[in-house]
């Protein structure tokens, strides 16, 4: 039976998409949310569900009375829990697999007969899992739609059926990724002066005109005028020019950020337990920063899903050795492309007095700590904002999807 201080909530469903830089913000905006007095139910899938176990220990998803967590599977075939997720694989399982799971949970925290919840008043879905649109209109509850994006990214994303329309994408062959036509500048998006194709998220780099991620993005932001309401991790003094634009595109656009700064305003002892991290947080790594002059370390991180070559991490493990500055380097297992990530024996002697190498870390307390002087980043949004936040300088390095635009309001 429901007590009446709960039925007396309201009951926001928070579903992110299942990746790190995407689950992050989420878990911040439901924590507001949860400040405000929501009842929350977040929704993992059953993939990353275990991976939080792993990470956080067996009791990581038990949750409080008014912050729930569920699961529901996505139909992908299990793998290396350490393994990078494939970002086409994972959004093509979400598009086929999650909108009856997802139906089926609503039906069970509204069955008013057996719940112990109160009524669902709201879903926040992450902009890019469409489906959640759907089953917000068969159970009719307001959807707010959150994309996890800064704004000039959203509206890159927002232009790329015009540039379909345009003839500048896809592109006539791959000699056109070397010849100089990404560099061409487009002079007509709201918001966005000097922009140049390259800037542009990098799915418009494609020779396919069938290709998966293109046309997914195009669905999503084609839909985003379906929710009650768009919600942007960004704030007004930050992307000022491109948010007017949107403003007039879009009949309610929220900008909310940045997370991590509202979040230190108005945290909640109860909820401090409830993390995020898909990997294992090396703690160890802020005692080691303890011992070095404030802001002479370099930190490099690529990020969750971004992999390199192993010629790519010798040169960079070359270039921080030769720097002569300490550096703390972030590898996960996955990171290189095909090989395991480990470097000789011989670097980690040479630079042992200088350096930490792990495989995680808790990226908000390393950018906030006294001895950080820079940050190498592969330019994913949550990294930029948080970046920005702690006032730390980036070198980047971007990879792919809205980095390069990222990268280029660097």
């Amino acid at each position: 039976m429901i007590s009446h201080i709960l039925a007396d909530k309201p009951h926001a469903v928070c579903i992110p998409s299942p990746a790190q830089g995407h689950i992050k913000p989420m878990i911040k905006l439901a924590k507001l949310l949860h400040y405000k007095g929501f009842h929350i139910t977040f929704v993992h899938t059953e993939f990353n569900h275990q991976r939080l176990l792993k990470s956080r220990g067996a009791d990581a998803m038990n949750g409080f009375p008014d912050f729930r967590f569920e699961s529901i599977p996505d139909g992908l075939p299990p793998s290396n829990e350490n393994a990078s997720q494939d970002v086409a694989a994972v959004c093509e399982a979400a598009k086929k697999n999650l909108l009856a799971p997802f139906n089926s949970l609503l039906d069970k925290l509204n069955d008013s007969a057996s719940s112990k919840v109160p009524p669902v008043t709201c879903i926040v879905s992450d902009g890019v899992m469409p489906f959640a649109i759907d089953a917000a209109e068969t159970h009719q509850i307001p959807i707010a739609l959150f994309f996890t994006t800064s704004a000039c990214s959203f509206m890159g994303f927002n232009q790329f059926q015009a540039l379909q329309d345009k003839g500048l994408t896809p592109l006539k062959d791959e000699s056109f990724l070397t010849n100089g036509y990404l560099d061409k500048v487009v002079d007509w998006i709201p918001g966005m002066r000097d922009i140049r194709l390259r800037d542009l998220p990098s799915f418009i780099r494609t020779t396919d005109p069938d290709d998966f991620l293109f046309k997914y993005c195009v669905e999503c932001l084609g839909r985003a005028s379906e929710g009650s309401a768009v919600i942007l991790h960004t704030f007004d003094v930050l992307e000022q020019e491109v948010l007017t634009a949107l403003y007039h595109m879009f009949p309610r656009v929220y900008t909310i950020g940045p997370l991590e700064l509202l979040l230190n305003q108005k945290q909640e002892a109860d909820l401090s337990s409830v993390g995020c991290n898909l990997w294992k947080e090396e703690v160890e790594c802020l005692h080691w920063l303890d011992s070095n002059k404030p802001r002479s370390v370099m930190y490099v991180n690529f990020g969750s899903i971004a992999t390199v070559t192993k010629e790519q991490l010798v040169e960079f493990g070359m270039g921080l050795a030769e720097s002569g500055h300490p550096f703390l380097w972030i590898i996960r297992p996955d990171m290189v492309a095909g090989d395991s990530a480990i470097l000789t024996p011989e670097y980690t002697e040479e630079t042992k007095e200088r350096s930490f190498i792990c495989s995680w870390c808790p990226q908000e307390e390393v950018l906030n700590h006294p001895s950080i002087g820079g940050f190498l980043t592969h330019s994913g949004w949550g990294s930029t904002i948080e970046s920005i936040s702690s006032g730390v300088p980036m070198l980047c390095w971007p990879f792919f999807g809205d980095q390069q635009t990222n990268c280029r309001y660097t």
